[in-house]
């Protein structure tokens, strides 16, 4: 192993949800280092399909008829599992995806765990090969349930049952969204040794997926009712999108006059639970308006705010303010007013969140600004890096001149797919179904060039 070079386990990074690697060797400028011919079916870049996935000098990238695990420092093939039709209901046009259901697969000591809704398979992550299978435990009312938010933390594997009959709507009404779904009603930690569960938590209403956060033997999560400005049908919904869209242009009086008119997402309970054994730590029911959780190990600090995003973004992302709350009591230390437009980043004390900086510590605005051109997708980040799509690949040096940068004649996908570890930037293939005039079509792994 590179020293310095830090792993991405998670959809977000790892179980706590940062969205930022530990990686501290990749800087820019970047250069090439290997790339590869499309040669392994992705979904459409518009599903937001789930991150690749890295660790111990492998890639993991899921198909939409597989997984396959590839080498990061020269390309080559390790290992592939069949899968038919693992992403199908990715492969739409919808711009849902692992944005809101949280993906589907993530890394866990020696192994690989992938769920397809009905089974979680558990692979070796050396050779590809079937360890066990695990079903997901019954629905409340008895019938199968079906899995959906995974994460692996501590040994235990922890995974929820979709709530299927809540769909939301895409920002196309034609699109379908079926096979999304983003809340769950029920959590539950699983002994991956023996197959069984260890623990349940059933919700007073619903937890979404990315309201959930696990970091050093806590479960932290918000169990509020689902956001009816979010379902398919809901008579405001273009009145909500135009005030947002004019949030996220800053003609913020326009948009101001617009938001008090649209019923804001009910509150909810914010709880801590034990991992080992699920007991409730404690909770918290003061103004929780959050609907995502992010937690910084080392400073002790739950970050709640929403996720927001350039496109597609569901109405209850108001993306408008954040908070910070103690790891051990639940109370408050902050809260700010503050208006982004993408899922922040945790990178150590600062909090990243398009186009502005945050200190962690005190949630006082910090001097920065991000600036890049057009695109879906979000930032993520390393600590030295920040990488997202402006047009191409952008990114900037958070050692240098702390200015936007491009890599041209390739582009990111419309999510998480750009990811800053291993001591190197790897991206798998983003552009097989896009008719946009990108020049190069590849999965690559790009290197700190030296200076």
């Amino acid at each position: 192993p590179l020293e310095g070079a830090g792993n991405w386990t998670h959809q977000n990074t790892n179980a706590a949800n940062t969205l930022c690697s530990d990686d501290v060797r990749l800087r820019g400028p970047l250069a090439m280092l290997w790339y590869r011919d499309t040669d392994f079916v992705l979904p459409n870049r518009h599903g937001r399909g789930p991150a690749p996935l890295v660790d111990r000098g492998r890639m993991f990238v899921e198909g939409l008829h597989g997984m396959r695990a590839t080498s990061i420092y020269n390309g080559r093939t390790l290992w592939e599992f069949p899968l038919p039709n693992a992403l199908a209901t990715y492969h739409r046009e919808h711009s849902i995806g692992a944005a809101w259901t949280g993906g589907n697969y993530c890394l866990g000591g020696e192994d690989l765990y992938l769920h397809t809704g009905d089974r979680c398979l558990r692979l070796s992550a050396d050779t590809g090969q079937l360890v066990r299978e695990y079903k997901p435990p019954a629905r409340p009312d008895g019938k199968p349930g079906t899995w959906g938010y995974i994460a692996w933390e501590g040994g235990t594997l922890f995974g929820t049952l979709a709530d299927e009959e809540y769909l939301v709507r895409c920002w196309s009404p034609n699109w379908d969204t079926g096979g999304q779904s983003i809340q769950s009603v029920m959590l539950f930690a699983l002994d991956p040794d023996t197959g069984k569960v260890k623990w349940t938590y059933r919700p007073q209403r619903s937890i979404r997926n990315n309201a959930i956060a696990i970091s050093q033997g806590r479960v932290y999560l918000i169990d509020r009712a689902v956001a009816e400005v979010d379902r398919l049908r809901y008579p405001i919904a273009p009145l909500y999108a135009e005030a947002k869209r004019r949030a996220a242009a800053n003609k913020t009086k326009e948009a101001d006059e617009l938001l008090p008119l649209i019923p804001r997402p009910p509150g909810g309970r914010l709880l801590a639970l034990d991992a080992e054994t699920g007991q409730t730590l404690w909770t918290n029911d003061e103004d929780i308006f959050g609907t995502q959780l992010a937690v910084s190990d080392k400073y002790g600090m739950l970050l709640m705010c929403y996720q927001p995003a350039h496109q597609a973004s569901l109405d209850s992302e108001l993306g408008d303010r954040m908070a910070a709350l103690n790891v051990h009591d639940g109370s408050r230390i902050w809260e700010t007013a503050a208006r982004y437009v993408a899922r922040p980043i945790l990178n150590d004390r600062t909090i990243y969140a398009e186009p502005g900086a945050w200190h962690l510590l005190t949630g006082k605005p910090l001097p920065f600004t991000l600036q890049r051109s057009y695109g879906c997708g979000i930032p993520a980040g390393s600590r030295n890096l920040l990488v997202f799509r402006s047009a191409t690949l952008g990114y900037i040096d958070l050692t240098g001149a702390r200015q936007t940068e491009n890599y041209g004649g390739i582009r990111p996908g419309c999510w998480v797919n750009a990811i800053p570890a291993g001591g190197l930037l790897l991206m798998a293939d983003a552009a097989s179904w896009c008719t946009c005039s990108y020049l190069n079509q590849a999965t690559i792994a790009l290197q700190p060039s030296i200076r």
